[in-house]
């Protein structure tokens, strides 16, 4: 079972980054328990619910698809995240692995949990509704441009976000491949 929680809603005007109080619990364990930067890392969470991804904090905010659910309160992955592998598995369930990524390496596995799609998208989209609401009239400009676009197509109901980021479609392929999009040649 897990069970995801935001509250405390804050925004850094300075830093235009949005923190709440995280509370993430899976299988009985608490994984996280702290205000935490909650923007860079939502349209990954979000799009976890439709396909697996496979995290990697040094990304360029381009590669949206690809940051950490959760960074250090100062907003930099590179500082400090909680990276999570998400893998679809049949029967509806998702596995979530914990990561500790390193630069130079492959990440070291902290833990693997379960949980059934359908909880884990309505907790997800819960809170993607909550930033939303928050960032309504804020003179609000994230890391990655486009988060409150994506965030807002991904949180369409019935499977409807994953089609809305149609348009993006070519870069998302390019970046779950690995940097090569279907023109590149490699050289």
């Amino acid at each position: 079972m897990l069970k995801l929680q935001c509250d405390g809603w804050s925004w850094d005007a300075d830093l235009q980054i949005i923190h709440a109080d995280v509370r993430l619990e899976a299988d009985g364990e608490l994984l996280i328990d702290e205000p935490l930067c909650v923007d860079v890392g939502l349209p990954t969470l979000l799009y976890s619910m439709y396909r697996d991804v496979e995290p990697n904090r040094w990304a360029p905010p381009e590669e949206w698809v690809r940051m950490p659910f959760f960074c250090c309160g100062c907003g930099d992955p590179e500082c400090r995240a909680y990276s999570f592998r998400v893998r679809h598995i049949p029967g509806g369930i998702i596995e979530l692995t914990e990561l500790e990524e390193r630069p130079d390496g492959q990440p070291r596995e902290l833990g693997v949990y379960k949980a059934a799609v359908e909880p884990y998208k309505s907790q997800v989209i819960a809170v993607a509704r909550q930033f939303l609401a928050f960032v309504e009239g804020l003179d609000y400009r994230p890391y990655f441009a486009d988060t409150v676009k994506v965030v807002s197509q991904l949180v369409q109901e019935d499977g409807g976000g994953i089609d809305a980021i149609a348009e993006d479609r070519d870069m998302v392929e390019k970046i779950e491949r690995g940097g090569q999009s279907h023109g590149d040649s490699a050289h």
